[in-house]
């Protein structure tokens, strides 16, 4: 399957959306905020499949880790998260570069299939 990136600050839904993609099969690098995420993307040389990232973290946000990534991996997918309509907002500023944004609260399902249509659209 395929190799996800996930940057979520909250530990229970990290652990809720890692759990839950584990078990479809994904392999999933957890991360506990975006500057975390991108020295693991560096580390990594760019090896995932897809960057599932909330939007509003500590120390480095999802938005400015999305732009770090899209500009060292352009075809890596990026699917954003977030709880907050002005983040939101700022994202569809982003529509090049992100595949989806989800609104929290979501359910598995919106979370499975917003991952699935990413790496679909990927090719994979």
């Amino acid at each position: 399957m395929a190799r996800i990136l996930l940057a979520e600050d909250e530990e229970s839904v990290r652990q809720l959306v890692a759990r839950a993609l584990t078990q479809d099969g994904h392999e999933v690098v957890a991360t506990v905020d975006g500057a975390e995420a991108f020295d693991a993307l560096r580390r990594e040389g760019g090896r995932f499949d897809l960057l599932l990232t909330d939007i509003k973290m500590p120390v480095m946000d999802g938005l400015a880790l999305a732009l770090a990534a899209a500009r060292d991996h352009p075809n890596l997918p990026i699917v954003l998260m977030t709880g907050y309509a002005d983040q939101r907002e700022r994202a569809h500023g982003l529509d090049a570069l992100i595949h989806d944004v989800i609104a929290k609260p979501f359910s598995l399902t919106d979370i499975r299939k917003a991952v699935n249509g990413a790496l679909v659209a990927r090719g994979r």
